[in-house]
């Protein structure tokens, strides 16, 4: 039996959340009507997604299985959505994603050059969208850098670039020429891949900024983000010792797309990107 999309994302709000009463709220239906139709997928599938007692909801092992596969069905058949009703407007458009400090002009160009006839569009990403984005089609590709969920992409390595260490001004290693791993040891380390319960999570260029140069902590950055990014109050320091940023090309695994599979020959002949 095919699955019910409908009732897929009704569990996903349910599997999120671990709470029946508050998934109703979210998805604007009664408690009951959300119980069926979570009874009803249990049937489709001849498994219980969900263990259910007087005091808490979990998810038993099919249930986590699902829960992983539902999200990618999910952002395919929106993706999907998205691209049927883009190629109802008319013409072809190509949404380029990248991240801060990528340059992406000259791959842009070239493009352009190519197909005039084809609107590019570039949106800049962060580091805890840019898997989605792709996934879900509000970008048809993108430059991501490491740390990167690969499941359902396909990425091909364009590059990998030095990495700096992002300081306030007058800090005690401002001045250095350059810095090793172990001289930052007794630093206080910015936390925005990973946030501890009451961390306000840091996800932009902007935001590092503001929180280095008001002392919170240091973080590190790739070289090309110190090129393109000044700040009197900041100083960036070149710690050669630091694991190399990579910068990649990413888009779904499995679309077929004559206009990303130009692209990708574009970027791939300049792989720097500027």
């Amino acid at each position: 039996m095919d699955l019910d999309l409908r009732k897929v994302r009704y569990f996903v709000t349910v599997a999120e959340l671990l709470h029946f009463g508050r998934a109703a709220e979210r998805l604007h239906i009664s408690q009951p009507v959300l119980s069926r139709q979570i009874r009803a997928l249990e049937k489709d599938l001849g498994t219980e997604l969900f263990v259910r007692d007087s005091h808490a909801v979990s998810l038993t092992r099919a249930g986590a299985q699902l829960l992983d596969d539902a999200r990618l069905l999910l952002a395919s058949a929106d993706a999907a959505r998205q691209r049927v009703q883009q190629a109802s407007r008319g013409p072809r458009r190509l949404v380029v994603g990248f991240r801060a400090g990528i340059v992406v002009t000259r791959a842009l160009r070239a493009f352009g050059a190519r197909h005039p006839e084809v609107e590019v569009k570039a949106r800049r990403v962060e580091w805890d969208d840019q898997e989605q984005l792709i996934l879900e089609g509000s970008v048809d590709l993108a430059y991501v850098r490491r740390p990167i969920r690969d499941e359902g992409l396909t990425l091909l390595p364009l590059y990998a670039e030095p990495r700096v260490a992002m300081l306030p001004e007058g800090h005690r290693l401002a001045g250095k020429q350059e810095l090793a791993l172990a001289d930052l040891d007794d630093e206080t380390w910015l936390r925005y891949s990973d946030p501890r319960p009451g961390d306000v999570p840091i996800r932009t260029i902007e935001e590092k900024f503001e929180s280095v140069a008001a002392g919170t902590g240091i973080t590190l950055v790739p070289h090309s983000v110190a090129e393109q990014y000044s700040r009197p109050d900041i100083t960036y320091v070149p710690v050669p010792d630091a694991e190399p940023d990579e910068v990649l090309l990413a888009w779904r695994s499995g679309r077929r797309s004559t206009l990303i599979a130009a692209f990708v020959d574009v970027a791939a002949a300049s792989p720097s990107g500027d």
